[in-house]
């Protein structure tokens, strides 16, 4: 399946992230403590994070004219008015940044042990769920591909329809579990699974069989990255195999959002599907060597001297 996008030349791509932003408290240990135990830090960091945010600024530092749409707590906040800060610094717009009056942003405390693997615990203020984009149509008027997440999906269907209805790419970071016939699928041109979500949303252990469930739901081209494990998708019907970069992941945290900022791109480049998923694969790849979640988003020189090297 072929990209319907196309990018003028000379002018950077514009990919729009709408969905979830999280502050990340991040340490890093050698191994997690028990139940009741405690474990001592060798690094620690506060970042950005949450799939969209993350995203953002993996699309700025691979060179494309990025922008964040999504809700926050109000300008008391102290955990929000830092997000803003982050993007701004990162080069990315946030013109479609919802402030909630009283809310406060998300926050996740992470652990991330020396294999790489994390645990998470998240704080959402519901009063955000609440928030809604004033002017859709607005926010997509000069964007190339749309990058959407599922995590507040009430905010993000209606900046992807006003896409679709403008004939723009819609990419869908299916990260949170939910229905197999989530409007977000239909409305989707592209969608790409977390293992953890597709498994969870189908009921399938089996990749393969998760991707054949989801098909009759939508027209999308379909995928689904799986950490170290080769990425799947479906093309002609049949489930196809693409392998991702062999690394040594000292830090996961973000890799699937950056893969995600990666494919998007790539898409808003003119690439086909599977040259994107590549281009997302070893954007993530160079992200798992970095400890320090989104802050190790590579840049674009960086990947395309991975690619080079890779052949």
């Amino acid at each position: 399946m072929a990209s319907s996008s196309s990018q003028p030349a000379g002018k950077p791509a514009s990919v729009l992230c709408a969905g979830i932003g999280v502050q990340d408290i991040v340490f890093r240990v050698p191994q997690f403590p028990p139940p009741g135990g405690k474990a001592m830090a060798d690094d620690f960091v506060i970042v950005s994070g949450g799939c969209a945010v993350n995203a953002a600024i993996a699309v700025a530092r691979l060179d494309g004219r990025a922008h964040y749409a999504g809700p926050l707590g109000d300008d008391s906040d102290p955990v929000s008015n830092q997000l803003m800060a982050e993007l701004a610094r990162e080069g990315v717009g946030t013109a479609g940044v919802v402030r909630v009056s009283g809310a406060r942003a998300p926050v996740s405390g992470i652990m991330i042990d020396a294999a790489g693997e994390r645990m998470i615990a998240t704080y959402r203020d519901r009063r955000i769920e609440a928030a809604r984009p004033a002017d859709p149509d607005a926010l997509v008027a000069n964007v190339t591909v749309l990058l959407a997440d599922n995590r507040f999906a009430d905010f993000v269907q209606p900046i992807c329809e006003a896409a679709r209805r403008r004939g723009i790419p819609v990419v869908l970071d299916a990260d949170r579990p939910t229905a197999e016939n989530s409007p977000l699928f239909a409305i989707a041109t592209h969608v790409v699974f977390s293992s953890e979500c597709l498994r969870a949303t189908t009921g399938c252990a089996d990749l393969d069989e998760g991707l054949r469930r989801i098909a009759p739901q939508t027209q999308a081209f379909l995928a689904v990255s799986n950490g170290p494990q080769d990425a799947l998708y479906i093309a002609d019907g049949a489930v196809r195999r693409m392998p991702v970069f062999a690394v040594d992941a000292i830090d996961t945290l973000a890799a699937g959002d950056v893969f995600h900022a990666g494919f998007a791109l790539a898409l808003a480049e003119g690439r086909d599907e599977l040259a994107s998923l590549r281009f997302g694969a070893a954007a993530a790849a160079l992200k798992c060597t970095r400890f320090g979640g989104s802050a190790g988003a590579p840049h674009r020189a960086e990947v395309e001297a991975f690619l080079a090297r890779a052949g």
